[in-house]
């Protein structure tokens, strides 16, 4: 009885998909989860641009003119507020199976979202600062495979990140950093759409990070912000007929500008 629920759903999927009652995008998607090796090349490929915001600091610092309001110092003690408009871009790319664990065809697709978020970023010693960054932002589940490309469900997330962030050269007119921390995802009025039901499950993952704050005058700054996150979440499509465990493990890049007090 369970297997003919799942095959149903998969020939519903496909069947919708061929009469027009949801849209079809050509192409099949390519990011797969990241293997270790992949971890290893995001590492390095954050560890490389703090490096070159590290030296493009020192050369800023030496060749910075009095032009304006001179910047205002931070250390131990300082808080940097920071609006952003930050994109989270997930990665998801897994399949959909039965509640048997056979493959349907299908695969989980997760749009991207832009939206208006807050950092709060405190001092806790010169070169060691403490930031938390607080937003929502919404995103279209699909379930996708061949010529068949339907909305499942539409949800938002919170997904708040606490990192402790390295700082070499806090006051310099170009100050990079680096980061590590922890995540959460919490998904909350959701939607489903065209008769599917899914859950989704909230969870910790873990983030990376690496920036810049450029301190233009007095204490107002420009930021540039990247965040790689791994987060797993198990979705279940009509009380389990389909299932999938989805890695979203977005990228979170933001632009903005700070405030220091």
């Amino acid at each position: 009885m369970r297997a003919s629920r799942c095959l149903r759903w998969i020939k519903v999927l496909r069947r919708r998909a061929w009469e027009g009652v949801f849209d079809i995008e050509a192409g099949p998607t390519s990011i797969r989860r990241l293997s270790g090796l992949r971890l290893m090349k995001t590492v390095a490929a954050l560890l490389a641009a703090a490096s070159v915001l590290t030296l493009a600091g020192a050369a800023s610092a030496q060749n910075s003119s009095g032009m304006g309001a001179a910047p205002e110092p931070v250390g131990k003690g300082s808080l940097i507020v920071t609006a952003r408009m930050t994109g989270v871009l997930p990665q998801a790319d897994d399949a959909i199976v039965t509640a048997a664990g056979a493959d349907s065809g299908l695969k989980v697709d997760v749009g991207d979202d832009w939206m208006p978020t807050l950092g709060f970023t405190y001092f806790v010693a010169d070169h060691w600062a403490v930031e938390a960054i607080l937003g929502a932002t919404r995103h279209e589940v699909r379930a996708k495979g061949g010529a068949t490309d339907v909305a499942v469900h539409e949800t938002w997330v919170l997904p708040p990140v606490v990192t402790l962030q390295y700082r070499p050269m806090p006051n310099a007119t170009v100050s990079p950093y680096v980061g590590a921390g922890v995540s959460y995802m919490a998904f909350f009025d959701g939607k489903d759409k065209n008769g599917f039901e899914v859950d989704l499950d909230n969870g910790f993952g873990v983030a990376l990070q690496a920036g810049a704050d450029w301190n233009i005058s007095g204490p107002w700054t420009l930021n540039v912000d990247a965040k790689k996150m791994w987060f797993d979440t198990d979705a279940s499509i009509n009380d389990g007929a389909l299932k999938s465990s989805v890695s979203l493990d977005p990228w979170v890049v933001s632009v903005g500008v700070g405030r220091k007090f």
